[in-house]
């Protein structure tokens, strides 16, 4: 992964909203990662569940994340683009691997955490931006991204992909992210719910897990490809 100046990082951080100076990916990916026992519950469900429909319908597998922030997430935090639309009703995405709430389950000692398994067990689910505002177009599902992190009350989102470029992208690469921590942490959200197939890669830190994801994937339908990949984990 690239590594970005931290004062560039840092000066970058306080453009989040401008467009200044920040090239939007060619070909932007966006990821969601779960624990692996949860993969078996997202395959049955053809998809992904945002996590009202999560707490409505209790799949099985482990809970990653803060209680805390998800409940702000699901109570309180509503979208701008959309304002009937919370944040907890959407399926959260980040545009990097390696974000910042990954940093968290791998140091495993956030007084708002239960989780305490570390990085090992996570994986990352990779997607495509373009075909995911597609599919979520044609299914007539809500969309957004945002500028930082969607659990803080001061985030801004907008929903016209002719805006990406007020993404920090230089803070959503960045590697040593310790002076760009907000615009690390822009998200990509689609309401309620986000289908399998659109999976295209899964991404994995050790070769058990990827045993276990792939003895996980169904014998028939979509099997996206697994790779051990390092250099998105700590």
């Amino acid at each position: 992964m690239l590594y970005y100046d931290i004062n560039r990082c840092e000066e970058s951080d306080r453009q989040i909203g401008r467009g200044i100076g920040m090239t939007v990916p060619t070909q932007p990916k966006i990821y969601h990662i779960v624990h692996a026992d949860r993969l078996p519950s997202i395959i049955n469900s053809n998809g992904l569940l945002c996590d009202a429909e999560i707490v409505r319908s209790a799949p099985p597998g482990t809970t990653i994340g803060m209680d805390r922030i998800k409940q702000r997430r699901l109570n309180e935090l509503t979208l701008t683009s959309h304002p009937d639309l919370y944040v907890g009703d959407c399926v959260p995405f980040y545009f990097c691997p390696r974000s910042i709430m990954l940093y968290l389950l791998y140091q495993g000692n956030h007084p708002d955490l239960e989780y305490r398994e570390g990085q090992g067990p996570i994986i990352h689910l990779e997607f495509d931006l373009y075909q995911s505002v597609q599919w979520a177009t044609q299914n007539s599902k809500r969309w957004a991204f945002t500028l930082s992190n969607a659990g803080a009350y001061y985030f801004e989102d907008r929903s016209d992909l002719a805006q990406l470029a007020e993404i920090n992208w230089d803070a959503v690469h960045a590697h040593n992210w310790v002076n760009c921590k907000e615009g690390k942490q822009a998200e990509f959200l689609v309401e309620h719910s986000y289908p399998w197939h659109l999976v295209e890669r899964i991404g994995v830190w050790s070769q058990n897990i990827f045993q276990q994801v792939v003895n996980a994937l169904p014998a028939s339908g979509h099997r996206p490809a697994v790779e051990i990949k390092s250099d998105w984990y700590y």
